[in-house]
């Protein structure tokens, strides 16, 4: 009889608690049982690890009683990482392999019925809890995944290829190597990958013409407020919106983890993302689930994916409405926290909403080169599909314009990236100095606090917020609109100037009243 403990990890949102792979091998009728509330894909290791050890010439005990335990019985595991570590823990409760010399070291890995590992979601997930928790333990992983889980700053990362690399390290004294010159591939330490000083980003040079939505990029992402889009089709708000990305301060390293983290989860992440800001673009048909996340186990939405990115939502009124509705509470808490009856996970959501939308069904109310047939009544109820509370929470609504051809043609190059690049990053160094966060995120006495408006300020405010009929919310939005750009302005106070232009980016829609 022979008793065995392997250590692994599970995943549940972005969190990776510990799971302890128990295996008990005893005389008795030969059966092989896995518990601890392991999914369909986990339960289907019996078959993988057993394939994967008698074709690496290793002995499966197919005499013997094998009893898997995955402990805590009452979390649920899913995924096929589990492979790995239940093979190695029937070689160590065998006596093939040392089972004292696991301990300090954690397993993840999906067997092939050869018994090369394959890669396995979530492992940059792993690596973020172990470095959290400030836990010290070596991580075994296959390729690509041990590349992924090396980012995390100080973590012991070792890539093995092959089921008989893992049994190689860990042999007991004296015995042979399980494996001829030749087979088989080094069991070494993943480096931490090389990382770029800068990613690459489309241009806003590319966007000729544009000036009052160039400019309300630029205040979008010196002060993380979200933005809307509106204007005829053609007019390049898609070009614009795809360039945004490049205009936001570069991440710092517990921001770049977390997005990477969370694509990791989702099985989307490859090293040469490192360090970008992720831009998340889906299709008008996604649903809310597909949004903000669901599933069972929860998976990670469109908000989650593009965590210290931007989502740009085209054709914003064709969404469904529910699926819009549940992005309020996200852009207020940058969470969005997941419940179902058995579990509970909550994801990062901190993105900057970019959206874009036409004026009326047919695209061209205020086009300069086609009539717009719609009614009033057909354009109030195309833009009525977009609630009050939505556009509430988003900061600034700009026009784009139509340019005509012969001013298209003759317009030269915008400006760069870099250069508006440089002059949002020196308003939020400004902002953090002074506040220690963007200016989106103030609130409560920290907006009175920080705001600093002066006397004609505050009287334009008053004036502006009792004409256009502000809610409270949209007051705060424009006042920290205005403070932003005092920032861009290199200004100390925010003066009835910033408070002006702030107003104009509160564009209110028929059906937004």
């Amino acid at each position: 009889m022979g008793l065995s403990l392997v250590q692994s990890r599970a995943l549940l949102g972005l969190a990776a608690p510990a799971v302890t792979v128990e295996v008990h091998l005893s005389n008795g009728l030969p059966s092989f049982t896995l518990v601890g509330l392991a999914d369909l894909e986990v339960k289907e290791a019996r078959e993988r690890v057993r394939s994967a050890l008698q074709n690496s010439g290793l002995e499966f005990p197919h005499d013997q009683r094998i009893t898997v335990n995955l402990a805590p019985a009452d979390l649920p595991k899913d995924s096929g990482r589990f492979d790995l570590p239940i093979a190695l823990g029937i070689l160590a409760a065998s006596g093939q392999i040392d089972a004292g010399s696991l301990a300090g070291w954690e397993f993840a890995g999906e067997l092939s019925l050869s018994g090369e590992l394959r890669d396995v979601r979530g492992a940059l997930a792993m690596g973020v809890a172990l470095h959290h928790a400030g836990i010290d333990a070596r991580l075994v992983l296959p390729p690509g995944s041990a590349e992924e889980a090396a980012l995390v700053p100080g973590l012991a990362v070792y890539r093995a290829r092959h089921l008989l690399d893992v049994v190689a390290r860990f042999q007991p004294t004296g015995a042979a190597p399980p494996l001829a010159e030749g087979e088989g591939e080094t069991f070494a330490r993943v480096p931490p990958p090389a990382r770029a000083s800068e990613p690459a980003y489309p241009d806003l040079a590319d966007v000729k013409g544009q000036a009052s939505a160039r400019r309300a990029l630029e205040i979008a992402a010196a002060g993380g407020h979200s933005l809307l889009m509106i204007g005829p089709p053609g007019t390049g708000k898609s070009m614009l919106a795809q360039r945004f990305a490049g205009l936001l301060p570069p991440m710092a390293v517990d921001e770049a983890l977390q997005s990477a983290a969370v694509a990791s989860l989702a099985g989307h992440f490859t090293t040469a993302q490192w360090g970008r800001r992720p831009t998340r673009a889906p299709h008008h048909t996604a649903s809310a689930v597909a949004l903000v996340g669901g599933g069972s186990p929860p998976r990670p939405g469109e908000i989650s994916l593009a965590h210290q990115g931007v989502l740009f939502l085209d054709e914003l009124p064709e969404f469904p409405r529910p699926a819009l509705e549940a992005l309020r509470e996200p852009l207020e808490s940058g969470h969005i926290t997941i419940s179902r009856a058995a579990q509970r996970a909550e994801f990062p959501a901190r993105f900057q909403l970019i959206a874009a939308m036409n004026p009326c069904p047919c695209g061209h109310l205020g086009s300069r080169t086609r009539a717009c047939r719609c009614t009033p009544d057909q354009v109030a109820r195309y833009q009525g599909r977009i609630s009050g509370p939505l556009l509430d929470r988003i900061d600034l609504h700009v026009e784009v314009g139509q340019l005509a051809p012969e001013e298209l043609l003759a317009a030269r190059s915008g400006e760069a990236t870099a250069a508006v690049r440089e002059r949002s990053r020196a308003a939020h160094e400004r902002a953090l100095a002074r506040q220690g966060h963007a200016n989106q995120a103030l609130a409560g006495r920290a907006i009175d606090q920080h705001a600093r408006l002066d006397d004609a300020a505050t009287r334009f405010l008053h004036a502006a917020a009792a004409r256009l009929g502000w809610s409270a919310r949209a007051t705060h939005r424009a006042i920290k609109v205005a403070r932003t750009i005092a920032d861009l302005a290199g200004s100390q106070a925010t003066s009835a100037a910033h408070i002006a232009e702030a107003v104009q980016y509160r564009r209110a829609l028929v059906g937004g009243k």
